[in-house]
Protein backbone atom coordinates (compact mmCIF):
# COMPACT_ATOMS: atom_id res chain seq x y z
CA UNK A 1 0.00 0.00 0.00
CA UNK A 2 1.15 3.53 -0.96
CA UNK A 3 2.57 5.63 2.09
CA UNK A 4 0.09 7.66 3.04
CA UNK A 5 0.29 11.81 2.46
CA UNK A 6 0.92 14.18 4.87
CA UNK A 7 -1.68 17.45 4.39
CA UNK A 8 -0.98 20.52 6.08
CA UNK A 9 -4.21 22.66 7.20
CA UNK A 10 -4.12 25.99 8.38
CA UNK A 11 -7.55 27.06 10.84
CA UNK A 12 -9.24 28.77 12.46
CA UNK A 13 -7.94 32.79 13.66
CA UNK A 14 -5.12 34.16 15.25
CA UNK A 15 -4.71 36.78 17.94
CA UNK A 16 -2.95 39.25 18.31
CA UNK A 17 -2.74 40.66 22.13
CA UNK A 18 -2.79 44.60 23.18
CA UNK A 19 -2.10 43.53 26.67
CA UNK A 20 -2.40 40.28 28.46
CA UNK A 21 -6.69 40.13 28.53
CA UNK A 22 -6.92 41.97 25.02
CA UNK A 23 -6.61 40.83 21.71
CA UNK A 24 -7.39 41.51 17.69
CA UNK A 25 -9.11 38.55 16.15
CA UNK A 26 -11.82 37.77 13.36
CA UNK A 27 -14.71 35.13 13.50
CA UNK A 28 -13.32 32.31 11.52
CA UNK A 29 -14.76 29.53 13.42
CA UNK A 30 -12.44 26.46 12.32
CA UNK A 31 -15.20 25.01 10.82
CA UNK A 32 -13.75 24.58 7.11
CA UNK A 33 -10.39 23.42 9.04
CA UNK A 34 -12.56 20.34 10.80
CA UNK A 35 -14.28 19.54 7.55
CA UNK A 36 -11.07 19.39 5.58
CA UNK A 37 -9.03 17.36 8.45
CA UNK A 38 -12.31 14.88 8.12
CA UNK A 39 -11.59 14.47 4.49
CA UNK A 40 -8.06 13.87 4.52
CA UNK A 41 -8.73 11.00 6.83
CA UNK A 42 -11.15 9.89 4.75
CA UNK A 43 -8.95 10.14 1.69
CA UNK A 44 -6.37 7.68 3.57
CA UNK A 45 -3.99 10.39 3.98
CA UNK A 46 -2.49 12.34 7.37
CA UNK A 47 -4.05 15.33 7.87
CA UNK A 48 -1.12 18.12 9.91
CA UNK A 49 -3.44 21.00 11.15
CA UNK A 50 -1.82 23.81 12.93
CA UNK A 51 -5.05 25.66 14.65
CA UNK A 52 -5.69 28.85 16.30
CA UNK A 53 -8.56 28.65 19.26
CA UNK A 54 -11.47 27.58 17.80
CA UNK A 55 -14.66 25.68 19.75
CA UNK A 56 -14.90 23.13 17.31
CA UNK A 57 -12.99 19.52 17.50
CA UNK A 58 -10.50 17.73 15.17
CA UNK A 59 -11.51 14.55 14.60
CA UNK A 60 -9.16 12.05 15.74
CA UNK A 61 -6.38 11.00 13.94
CA UNK A 62 -6.10 14.63 13.63
CA UNK A 63 -2.24 15.73 14.25
CA UNK A 64 -3.30 18.75 15.93
CA UNK A 65 -0.59 21.88 16.37
CA UNK A 66 -2.42 24.96 18.82
CA UNK A 67 -1.25 28.32 18.55
CA UNK A 68 -2.08 31.73 19.02
CA UNK A 69 -0.39 34.25 17.15
CA UNK A 70 0.29 34.72 13.72
CA UNK A 71 3.77 34.54 14.25
CA UNK A 72 3.67 31.04 16.07
CA UNK A 73 1.26 30.00 12.95
CA UNK A 74 4.26 30.81 10.18
CA UNK A 75 6.92 29.13 12.71
CA UNK A 76 4.83 25.89 13.45
CA UNK A 77 3.99 25.69 9.41
CA UNK A 78 7.26 26.19 8.50
CA UNK A 79 8.76 23.34 10.25
CA UNK A 80 5.84 21.44 9.51
CA UNK A 81 5.41 22.13 5.42
CA UNK A 82 8.39 20.31 4.32
CA UNK A 83 7.59 17.00 5.48
CA UNK A 84 3.98 18.00 3.53
CA UNK A 85 2.69 16.90 0.31
CA UNK A 86 0.98 20.15 0.05
CA UNK A 87 -0.97 22.76 2.36
CA UNK A 88 -4.76 24.11 2.38
CA UNK A 89 -4.65 27.69 3.79
CA UNK A 90 -8.24 27.42 5.59
CA UNK A 91 -7.13 29.75 8.42
CA UNK A 92 -8.07 33.44 8.77
CA UNK A 93 -4.47 34.93 10.41
CA UNK A 94 -5.35 38.31 12.12
CA UNK A 95 -3.60 40.39 9.02
CA UNK A 96 -2.70 43.51 11.73
CA UNK A 97 -0.68 43.66 15.07
CA UNK A 98 -0.90 46.49 17.79
CA UNK A 99 2.88 48.22 17.27
CA UNK A 100 3.07 48.51 21.39
CA UNK A 101 2.22 45.51 23.51
CA UNK A 102 1.64 46.66 27.40
CA UNK A 103 2.90 44.05 29.87
CA UNK A 104 -0.29 45.45 32.53
CA UNK A 105 -3.84 45.62 31.68
CA UNK A 106 -4.43 48.60 30.05
CA UNK A 107 -6.62 50.35 32.44
CA UNK A 108 -9.83 52.63 31.16
CA UNK A 109 -9.30 55.29 34.16
CA UNK A 110 -5.21 55.93 32.51
CA UNK A 111 -6.54 56.41 29.00
CA UNK A 112 -7.95 59.54 27.36
CA UNK A 113 -11.30 59.86 25.87
CA UNK A 114 -10.22 58.69 22.65
CA UNK A 115 -7.09 55.70 22.63
CA UNK A 116 -5.38 56.03 19.27
CA UNK A 117 -4.08 52.13 18.53
CA UNK A 118 -1.34 51.89 16.04
CA UNK A 119 -1.25 48.51 14.11
CA UNK A 120 1.62 46.93 11.93
CA UNK A 121 1.43 44.00 9.36
CA UNK A 122 1.75 40.40 10.50
CA UNK A 123 3.65 38.18 8.54
CA UNK A 124 1.59 36.44 5.64
CA UNK A 125 1.64 32.69 6.34
CA UNK A 126 0.75 31.46 2.92
CA UNK A 127 3.41 33.55 0.95
CA UNK A 128 5.79 32.50 3.27
CA UNK A 129 4.90 28.84 2.57
CA UNK A 130 4.74 29.69 -1.50
CA UNK A 131 8.52 30.61 -1.42
CA UNK A 132 9.70 28.02 0.53
CA UNK A 133 7.23 25.41 -2.06
CA UNK A 134 9.06 22.88 -3.94
CA UNK A 135 8.17 21.72 -7.34
CA UNK A 136 6.73 18.43 -5.86
CA UNK A 137 5.09 20.36 -3.61
CA UNK A 138 0.96 22.36 -4.00
CA UNK A 139 -0.96 25.00 -1.93
CA UNK A 140 -4.16 25.94 -2.28
CA UNK A 141 -5.53 28.88 -0.75
CA UNK A 142 -8.50 30.65 0.57
CA UNK A 143 -9.73 33.84 -0.21
CA UNK A 144 -12.68 36.18 1.89
CA UNK A 145 -13.43 38.84 0.02
CA UNK A 146 -16.39 41.50 0.39
CA UNK A 147 -16.19 43.31 -3.07
CA UNK A 148 -13.83 43.04 -6.11
CA UNK A 149 -13.60 38.90 -5.06
CA UNK A 150 -12.14 37.30 -8.31
CA UNK A 151 -9.87 40.09 -8.70
CA UNK A 152 -8.55 39.86 -5.23
CA UNK A 153 -8.40 35.54 -4.91
CA UNK A 154 -6.33 36.07 -8.67
CA UNK A 155 -4.14 38.99 -6.95
CA UNK A 156 -3.56 36.84 -3.57
CA UNK A 157 -3.02 33.32 -5.65
CA UNK A 158 -0.03 34.74 -7.60
CA UNK A 159 1.56 36.77 -4.70
CA UNK A 160 1.38 33.95 -2.38
CA UNK A 161 2.14 31.22 -5.08
CA UNK A 162 -0.49 28.80 -4.64
CA UNK A 163 -1.17 26.36 -7.09
CA UNK A 164 -5.17 26.80 -6.61
CA UNK A 165 -7.54 29.45 -5.35
CA UNK A 166 -10.90 29.43 -3.44
CA UNK A 167 -13.02 32.23 -3.22
CA UNK A 168 -16.16 32.76 -0.54
CA UNK A 169 -17.78 35.26 1.21
CA UNK A 170 -18.07 36.26 4.70
CA UNK A 171 -21.80 35.14 4.60
CA UNK A 172 -20.24 31.57 5.06
CA UNK A 173 -17.93 32.42 8.40
CA UNK A 174 -19.29 30.06 11.02
CA UNK A 175 -22.13 28.65 8.90
CA UNK A 176 -22.14 24.35 8.22
CA UNK A 177 -23.02 25.92 4.73
CA UNK A 178 -21.41 27.92 1.82
CA UNK A 179 -20.74 28.68 -1.58
CA UNK A 180 -17.08 28.69 -3.39
CA UNK A 181 -15.33 29.53 -6.37
CA UNK A 182 -12.03 27.62 -7.12
CA UNK A 183 -9.33 29.36 -9.58
CA UNK A 184 -6.24 27.52 -10.85
CA UNK A 185 -2.87 28.74 -10.99
CA UNK A 186 -4.05 30.65 -14.95
CA UNK A 187 -6.78 32.63 -13.92
CA UNK A 188 -9.44 30.21 -14.73
CA UNK A 189 -12.25 29.55 -12.85
CA UNK A 190 -12.42 25.71 -12.82
CA UNK A 191 -15.44 24.97 -10.39
CA UNK A 192 -17.97 26.25 -8.44
CA UNK A 193 -18.82 24.02 -5.31
CA UNK A 194 -22.30 24.65 -3.28
CA UNK A 195 -23.31 22.83 0.08
CA UNK A 196 -21.90 21.92 3.39
CA UNK A 197 -18.03 22.69 4.06
CA UNK A 198 -17.99 18.64 4.13
CA UNK A 199 -19.08 18.24 0.92
CA UNK A 200 -16.87 21.26 -0.13
CA UNK A 201 -13.65 19.82 1.58
CA UNK A 202 -14.50 16.46 -0.13
CA UNK A 203 -14.62 18.38 -3.75
CA UNK A 204 -11.72 20.48 -2.67
CA UNK A 205 -9.15 17.14 -2.20
CA UNK A 206 -10.52 16.57 -5.94
CA UNK A 207 -9.01 19.62 -7.21
CA UNK A 208 -5.43 18.51 -5.50
CA UNK A 209 -5.12 15.30 -8.02
CA UNK A 210 -5.58 18.21 -10.79
CA UNK A 211 -2.55 19.58 -9.29
CA UNK A 212 -0.69 16.45 -9.23
CA UNK A 213 -1.10 15.65 -12.73
CA UNK A 214 -0.10 19.24 -13.72
CA UNK A 215 3.30 18.97 -11.34
CA UNK A 216 3.45 15.95 -13.12
CA UNK A 217 3.47 16.84 -16.44
CA UNK A 218 5.61 19.97 -15.60
CA UNK A 219 7.97 17.25 -15.06
CA UNK A 220 8.37 15.31 -18.23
Amino acid sequence: MPTPSRILITSGPTREYLDPVRFLTNASSGRMGVALAEAVLQSGDVPVVVSGPISQSYPEGTEVHWIETTQQMLQCCELLFPNCEGAIGAAAPCDFKPVLFSEQKLAKTDLATEFLLRLEPTPDVLAALGQRKRPDQWILGFALETQNGRKRALEKLRRKNCNMIVLNGPESIDQDNASVEVFDASGNRITVIDGTKRQIANELLKCRELIRRHNKNRKI
